[in-house]
């Protein structure tokens, strides 16, 4: 394009005749195109001929493309907010037609579990703790009646970070750190992340734990039977029975695993192995041992303790079979556990 003879007057009375005869909202879109198009509109050609003007020229002329290119800008916005209420220049809108629903998130289903637990024990009257995830090796350990002989400590099972830090592999340590800062009597729980070395469908290096804690005067056995009971039954459903089989933790004597009757059959199956019943979590009395490490007198306090797995409690309860599924992000699977 020949820019030699162009005049900005002569450029922009032809415009404004062409936006005082716009009746729609497309002769409108197609205007603007025309002239404000980034491959064939009409300033975009006028621009690159700028090359071709001598050197002598292009600073006036630049300057006149760029109040030209300002005020027809100016003028199409001014024109289109003049325009709004004119039902001929607004874009065609059906307003009976239904809205687009839009894509909502929700809660994990972990989360979902994780919420449920910590409520049930917050109504029994139990306080909720938190520590560190990097631990050092004695809250992690030595605190818990765990020598560093014991093979829980090994590397091939813990993420070391060097010799007295690491990632913690329970929650337990919130425990100590808790009985550290209160005296008796207390309830509390600590969920959590921990990690370990350990990967498969039922395992994940990455998972969340919930434990509990009780300590006062004259606990007993008993007390911790009958809050798992009621922990059971608020879970799976009134009809469900325990049974404690003994076993062996470090920090606690005596120490038991908890199962309940399988929530998914009454004569046996896939999930249960035919048993009719499935392990839920550890528990025990505290150990005397635990107690004197923070100071308070096995003679005169008791108390009991219990961890599980949050990802465990989430797959019986809402029949996830992989553990995997809860880290995937596939909204697919995610979208299952949303309420309406």
């Amino acid at each position: 394009m020949d820019l030699s003879n162009w005049n900005l007057e002569s450029e922009l009375n032809v415009f404004e005749s062409k936006l005082a005869a716009i009746d729609s909202h497309e002769s409108w879109q197609a205007l603007k195109l025309a002239y404000l198009g980034k491959k064939q509109g009409k300033i975009t050609e006028l621009l690159m001929s700028m090359r071709d003007v001598p050197k002598a020229q292009k600073p006036l002329i630049g300057k006149e493309l760029n109040r030209l290119k300002k005020a027809v800008e100016t003028q199409l916005g001014e024109h289109a907010c003049a325009q709004a209420s004119n039902k001929n220049l607004a874009p065609k809108i059906d307003l009976t037609l239904p809205g687009i629903k839009p894509a909502i998130g929700s809660l994990h289903p972990l989360t979902i579990t994780r919420h449920r637990l910590i409520n049930f024990f917050a109504r029994l009257g139990y306080d909720v703790g938190e520590g560190p995830e990097i631990e050092t090796a004695y809250y992690n350990f030595e605190a818990l009646n765990t020598p560093e002989s014991h093979p829980a400590r090994d590397e091939a099972d813990t993420f070391y970070i060097d010799e007295q830090r690491l990632l913690r592999t329970q929650t337990s340590g919130v425990q100590i750190r808790y009985m550290e800062c209160h005296e008796p009597p207390f309830r509390m729980i600590a969920p959590g992340k921990v990690f370990r070395r350990d990967d498969d469908v039922t395992h994940s290096p990455m998972f969340h734990q919930l434990e509990g804690l009780v300590v006062g005067h004259d606990i007993t056995f008993g007390h911790l039977k009958g809050t798992l009971q009621a922990f059971a039954q608020h879970l799976f459903g009134p009809q469900t029975k325990i049974r404690l089989r003994p076993s062996f933790f470090p920090f606690t004597e005596p120490s038991a695993e908890l199962d309940v009757t399988c929530p998914f059959c009454e004569t046996g199956c896939r999930v249960c192995k035919q048993t009719r019943w499935i392990e839920i979590l550890g528990c025990g009395m505290v150990d005397p041992h635990v107690f004197e490490g923070v100071g308070y007198d096995p003679e005169k306090v008791s108390g009991f303790a219990f961890g599980m797995g949050i990802e465990r409690i989430a797959m019986l309860s809402l029949g996830i079979p992989d553990i995997r599924l809860f880290y995937q992000n596939d909204r697919r699977f995610l979208d299952q556990f949303k309420s309406e």
